[in-house]
């Protein structure tokens, strides 16, 4: 796939350091040999350093040049401890609790990304998304004037004119099962960050409904054309329009029928669904019954990047999320 070359191709000539903490998974031991080979980032793997070699030198693949770091014995403990205790104090957490927390490779993985030893950080292999996102939240935390983190996928169409030749992104996709008019308005304007970051583009952002324009009066659609307003209040200059049906926010012939003022209708490359069961279906419709590669999700909002793997995630989806993760943190 052209896009994701272009990831590592850009990853690479702007090398950053990225935390893989699961450092004691076979995937993950083999995509940091990828990954360094490749030249796309520096790499942290946390985990024993004696069991890291011997899964490397099991897979027969190189480690050269990776940072390995056992958090319980390393000299970060104290300085992450007292980080992390000032963070949470007013939570009730004591000291002793803080040090117990910052030895997990989650919570020591993005204690690196909080105090700039690395630019983000991808876990997911063998932790569910939860427990990825948990200290993310708590320590990184999200991005000034945004509250919520969402899932953004993108996808590439072949031999398709719309969007940006056939490249779109959809969101929220992976997270936020029923998002309100705020949450929603945010989710659109962190979208078309990703755009702007991750595709190159300058983003046009339709918010997707059942109806266009007023074609139909419901209440979901009122949260739609609340999301809209806010999000333009939010971010003016952002060319975003809503409530879009999806073939007027695609299709110049139907959106001159159906919202002929609108800026975005018929040239809509970022596409905001309502809640996650239209995205997910959505993303995934577009995927088998298009051919589309689908990359993601890609997590938005926190103010560093943090993305999650799928445990059944394969090597090469964790290069490329890697390379993905890279590119955000420019």
């Amino acid at each position: 796939m052209d896009l994701l070359k272009d990831f590592k191709k850009r990853a690479s000539e702007n090398k950053k350091t990225i935390v893989l903490p699961e450092g004691t998974e076979k995937r993950v031991v083999k995509a940091a040999a990828s990954i360094l080979e490749e030249g796309i980032a520096d790499i942290y793997l946390l985990g024993r350093e004696d069991e890291i070699k011997s899964i490397a030198a099991e897979e027969g693949v190189s480690l050269d040049g990776a940072m390995l770091i056992s958090p319980g014995q390393s000299e970060l403990v104290e300085e992450f401890t007292e980080i992390f205790f000032q963070l949470r104090k007013h939570k009730g957490i004591s000291l002793e609790e803080a040090r117990r927390q910052v030895v997990d490779p989650l919570y020591f993985g993005t204690m690196l990304v909080h105090t700039d030893r690395a630019v983000g950080m991808v876990a997911g292999s063998i932790n569910a998304t939860g427990d990825v996102l948990r200290p993310a939240f708590q320590i990184i935390k999200t991005k000034p004037g945004i509250s919520i983190v969402s899932g953004a996928f993108i996808m590439q169409v072949p031999d398709c004119i719309l969007g940006e030749k056939g490249s779109f992104i959809f969101a929220d996709c992976a997270v936020n099962p029923n998002p309100d008019e705020a949450q929603l308005a945010e989710i659109a304007i962190t979208s078309a960050e990703t755009a702007k970051t991750l595709l190159g583009v300058d983003p046009i952002v339709a918010m997707l409904s059942f109806s266009t324009k007023g074609s139909a009066c419901h209440e979901l659609v009122d949260r739609v054309v609340n999301a809209m307003k806010i999000a333009k209040k939010k971010a003016p200059e952002l060319k975003l329009d809503g409530e879009l049906q999806v073939d007027a926010a695609l299709v110049e012939s139907v959106a001159k029928t159906k919202a002929p003022d609108s800026n975005v209708a018929g040239k809509a490359n970022v596409l905001i669904f309502p809640d996650l069961q239209s995205g997910n279906i959505g993303y995934k419709l577009t995927q088998r019954l298009a051919k589309a590669e689908a990359v993601g999700p890609i997590l938005q909002g926190i103010a560093k990047p943090v993305n999650d793997l799928s445990r059944g995630c394969s090597v090469e989806d964790i290069v490329n999320i890697v390379a993905i993760t890279s590119v955000q943190a420019e």
